[in-house]
């Protein structure tokens, strides 16, 4: 199951915002709370209440949570890998540990009497995973969860973030991912200059972050690491179909009716003899075969324009494309709309046969 999640820093925010922020994103459906021990200094006791707090009042609402550690903050808390009744008292639901042990202590956290969750940390790049599970680790109680990276050009390469994620998915371990919110700047560190996984996200708009996670179809879960987004974020976020790419477009003002309802609420999908110039979703021109499409806007071609041919096309008439490539247009094929400069990057990402949508934006 692929959920959203947020990220709370209890010791850089009040518990009454972090509550009133919890309260907002389950009302949009978010399941999962990222909170992080890493940069905390107070003692102990402030710690659990704290935490405490906000971790009971996240699980009231439904929400699992992670609270993210290493083996500094196992020194300083005087916990041992062998109890990890600590973390059960404040209420996670799982840890996640931003620097690992040696393979063998991991897989005998996962087997913990608290049945708590221990997730890994992708972004390494090691072979951590496959030397944890070759010590019998109870994959079951295996989670995988990259990092962010507050200093701008410091996050993951794409290929890196490609490379990682797939040892994870091949053995079958739920995977989650990081996106920024342009309007937060609350992290765990002073240095904030977005909160992502992958450096090419730092100013893409957090949906496309969110869609581009999904369409590479190796992430199930994306959590947004700063807080606190605005409401318009979260629901923004809550309306993508986290299984079908939906790409944002303008449509053209002088679209007549029937090709906006191709556009905006026919079922498409992308055909399995693919083009290099088009995307093609050919349902419609079956549909709604004998309508007179005529020419209302015949300019060329240019990527992401959203295509409706016409009547001029005999039997191609009523048919959805997407262009690929800039192309010269005929005088026979209407220009409808266009994919948003952000989604156009999600076009390589439509494999045969995969089903889309689109989504207007003004």
């Amino acid at each position: 199951m692929r959920r959203l999640g947020i990220s709370v820093y209890p010791n850089h925010s009040s518990v009454e915002e972090i509550k009133e922020y919890m309260t907002l994103a389950a009302k949009y459906n978010f399941k999962r709370v990222f909170t992080c021990l890493l940069s905390v200094e107070e003692g102990k006791e402030k710690i659990v209440k704290d935490f405490t707090e906000t971790i009971t009042f996240a699980k009231s609402l439904g929400m699992e949570v992670i609270a993210d550690v290493s083996p500094k903050v196992f020194g300083e808390l005087e916990i041992s890998y062998n109890d990890l009744s600590f973390f059960k008292e404040i209420g996670a639901d799982g840890i996640r540990l931003d620097l690992g042990f040696t393979g063998n202590e991991e897989s005998i956290m996962t087997f913990n009497p608290q049945d708590l969750a221990i997730e890994l940390n992708i972004s390494s790049g090691t072979r951590y995973l496959e030397n944890i599970l070759s010590y019998q680790a109870n994959p079951d109680k295996l989670l995988g969860c990259h990092n962010f990276y507050p200093h701008r050009y410091t996050g993951l390469s794409y290929d890196h973030f490609i490379e990682t994620t797939k040892v994870y998915k091949e053995n079958g371990i739920h995977t989650a991912a990081f996106v920024s919110s342009p309007s937060a700047s609350i992290g765990p560190w002073p240095v904030e200059e977005g909160l992502c996984t992958l450096e090419m996200h730092r100013e893409w708009p957090i949906t496309t972050q969110a869609k581009h996670l999904w369409a590479t179809d190796l992430i199930d879960d994306v959590i947004i690491a700063n807080s606190f987004a605005t409401e318009e974020e979260l629901k923004a976020l809550s309306n993508i179909d986290p299984y079908k790419l939906t790409f944002d477009c303008t449509i053209e003002e002088a679209t007549p009716e029937l090709e906006r309802t191709i556009i905006l609420e026919e079922f498409h999908f992308n055909r399995g003899d693919i083009s290099d110039y088009v995307v093609r979703s050919t349902q419609s021109r079956v549909k709604y075969k004998g309508h007179k499409f005529e020419p209302f806007n015949t300019a060329d071609m240019t990527v992401g324009d959203i295509i409706v041919e016409t009547s001029l096309y005999a039997h191609y008439a009523g048919e959805l494309q997407i262009a690929l490539l800039p192309m010269q247009n005929s005088g026979k094929t209407n220009v409808v709309g266009k994919i948003t400069e952000a989604d156009r990057i999600l076009l390589p990402y439509l494999r045969p046969w995969q089903k889309f949508a689109f989504n207007e934006v003004k």
